[in-house]
């Protein structure tokens, strides 16, 4: 859970200082797509996911992990666009960082940011 702090430590920062949001979308951006690739690769689906044998779920809960790591990595590029010019394309950076934010629910409700380790 301390990641999770300190993201939203970056955002409460990047939302008082233009100079702070590359950083802050660099951090969330990479944060997302490495949290739901290790849940890609070290975590097998189970519950709900696997319900009465429908493998349906399966390819849902692995689609939105992929749409997540796409996600983060398009914020992260988009961090070093913003770079160029914080203060004129503030409210472009500040539109992803508020977009983030659910992604960073659905990997950290999936388990992406759990300290237990995988199975």
């Amino acid at each position: 859970m301390d990641v999770l702090g300190r993201i939203a430590r970056a955002i409460s920062n990047a939302l008082r200082d233009p100079e702070k949001l590359p950083g802050a979308l660099i951090l969330c951006g990479v944060l997302e797509a490495a949290a739901a690739l290790s849940l890609v690769f070290f975590r097998v689906p189970g519950g709900v996911f696997l319900h009465h044998g429908d493998r349906a779920l399966v390819y849902v809960y692995y689609g939105v992990l992929i749409a997540v790591v796409v996600f983060g990595l398009a914020e992260a590029s988009t961090a070093f666009w913003v770079a160029g010019d914080p203060n004129g394309r503030r409210a472009v950076g500040m539109t992803v960082l508020w977009l983030s934010i659910l992604p960073l629910i659905i990997v950290a409700a999936l388990g992406g940011f759990s300290s237990a380790p995988p199975k």
